[in-house]
């Protein structure tokens, strides 16, 4: 049986001819049914445009996917005509997406928006019971009230579970997540994952669960990849990654996480920035920032090894 979600050696560049810029670059990734996989980088990194193209929702043109493939239950989404994309958003992928105060449309009530996509999946279920059902499943209180609230009446967190009940009104197998905790205070940031923990053994569903937070990886995740200037630099069980991180990129980051309970000084951060697209340095593309850079690092792009058993890093230093 082919895992849920495969993506392999995908490159995709924005732009044409001698403009073209690549700013996925060989992008390999694989998620099993009932696994929750954690995307992990700082900004800039490609984590959102991995997600986007798992469903083709990147405008084409600029984008254009150069090689590899994206396979849904074993089904080239990059073969797909428009219908069979039609019924992969949201159908079989189901996203959460960045900022929802951005996301909903704030002219449309929340009922409004809600029956849109059981409409489109699941004509026979959009009727109002069924949606109130949805609030009452992400925790929102007086659904029948909601119902007929605009976004703005609503506040950040209750905002974010009407993105997941309209994420999850399709019944999707696989929920794209993207950053659903951003602009969020910690304690609705815990509600959410703690959501989203629940309705994946609840539901059965997988999750791609993108975050620039390791801080979060912990508790949620069944394994992680680390994606910088457009590459997964290292993807292994998220228990074993967070013992014993071989990259040094993937080091840095978890440095400069607080620790509870721990008396730490200041914080480190991580020297310079991510490269633009386009920009990206000669050989290892992390090199320029790289605390412990060996004289090679400038000179041969690394290959993604498998390091360890069921692990994966680019980088020949990795001991």
């Amino acid at each position: 049986m082919p895992p849920l979600l495969e993506i392999q050696d995908l490159k995709l560049e924005f732009g044409t001819g001698s403009e073209a810029l690549r700013a996925l670059d060989g992008v390999s990734l694989v998620l099993e049914e009932g696994q929750t996989l954690c995307l992990v980088g700082e900004s800039g990194c490609g984590k959102s445009v991995t997600a986007l193209s798992i469903a083709q929702l990147l405008p084409t043109p600029p984008a254009r996917y150069v090689g590899g493939r994206i396979l849904v239950n074993g089904h080239n989404v990059l073969e797909m005509d428009k219908g069979s994309l039609r019924r992969i958003r949201g159908g079989t992928v189901g996203y959460i997406f960045q900022e929802p105060g951005a996301s909903l449309n704030p002219v449309y009530r929340v009922g409004e928006q809600l029956i849109e996509p059981l409409r489109l999946h699941r004509p026979a279920a959009a009727t109002e019971k069924e949606m109130v059902e949805l609030l009452k499943l992400v925790g929102i209180p007086e659904p029948e009230l909601r119902l007929r609230d605009y976004p703005h009446q609503l506040s950040g967190g209750m905002q974010q579970r009407v993105m997941i009940a309209m994420a999850l009104a399709a019944q999707p197998k696989l929920l794209i997540a993207d950053e659903p905790t951003t602009a969020l205070d910690v304690t609705i940031q815990a509600q959410i994952l703690e959501l989203l923990r629940d309705l994946k053994h609840r539901l059965g569903m997988s999750i791609l669960l993108i975050t620039h937070n390791l801080g979060i990886v912990g508790d949620i995740a069944d394994r992680v990849a680390v994606m910088y200037a457009g590459q997964v630099v290292e993807e292994a069980p998220a228990d074993q990654l967070l013992r014993r991180p071989m990259h040094p990129y993937t080091r840095a980051l978890m440095r400069s996480v607080p620790e509870l309970g721990r008396e730490m000084g200041r914080l480190e951060a991580i020297a310079g920035t991510v490269p633009a697209v386009g920009a990206f340095p000669s050989g290892c593309r992390f090199h320029p920032r790289c605390p412990v850079v060996q004289p090679d690092c400038s000179q041969k792009a690394p290959a993604l090894i498998e390091a360890e058993p069921a692990c994966h890093v680019r980088c020949p230093h990795w001991k």
